[in-house]
């Protein structure tokens, strides 16, 4: 019992330093801090896969913990998605994205005449609300919500996703962001 007890006030603390890292690596604007998130998402994921079992000492402890999950799940995506996107956009010839007022890019069409535009406007609040509502709906068993999900982020950026470049952008975005609020989810249900 009490190897089960220090084992979860472990788990508790390290997911609570993991939320603090995705914290404060938005505050900092220093998103690879976060990439300690995936830490003890992974090792979750892989004591699920080996069936490591240790059930939590209380209800409580084990609400806790699926808290802290869910919330790592939708504030810790945001930063490894921003990471990620700055790795993929290195050394593929392309220039350096610039972000814009709204929390889109700034993306030239190569027209001297015409002004850069911002496209992918709002990302940032739209991630977020993308992985709370797939982590919610992995937790409820309504996958059918993840198909409208997708469907509603791909129709609503249809018209901004004209450049090779956008795309890009978009679809790796996009997948990292639900990957990460997936592997969460599926910690909270496992």
């Amino acid at each position: 019992m009490i190897v089960q007890i220090v084992t979860w006030i472990l788990v508790l603390l390290v997911l609570a330093t993991a939320l603090s890292l995705s914290i404060a690596a938005l505050r900092f604007h220093r998103p690879q801090f976060a990439l300690l998130a995936l830490i003890p998402v992974i090792l979750g994921l892989a004591g699920i896969a080996f069936g490591v079992t240790i059930p939590a000492p209380t209800r409580s402890v084990a609400v806790i913990a699926a808290i802290l999950v869910g919330l790592l799940g939708v504030v810790g995506g945001n930063p490894i998605t921003a990471t990620v996107l700055a790795f993929a956009g290195r050394g593929n010839g392309a220039s350096t994205v610039v972000g814009g007022k709204h929390g889109g890019i700034i993306v030239e069409d190569g027209d001297p005449g015409t002004p850069p535009a911002e496209v992918l406007r709002g990302g940032t609040i739209i991630g977020y609300l993308e992985r709370l509502g797939l982590i919610a709906a992995i937790v409820l068993g309504r996958l059918e919500i993840v198909a409208v999900l997708i469907a509603v982020k791909g129709l609503g950026r249809f018209s901004e996703l004209d450049s090779p470049q956008v795309r890009e952008r978009f679809i790796i975005g996009t997948l990292i962001s639900l990957v990460w609020a997936g592997a969460c989810a599926l910690l909270i249900v496992l």
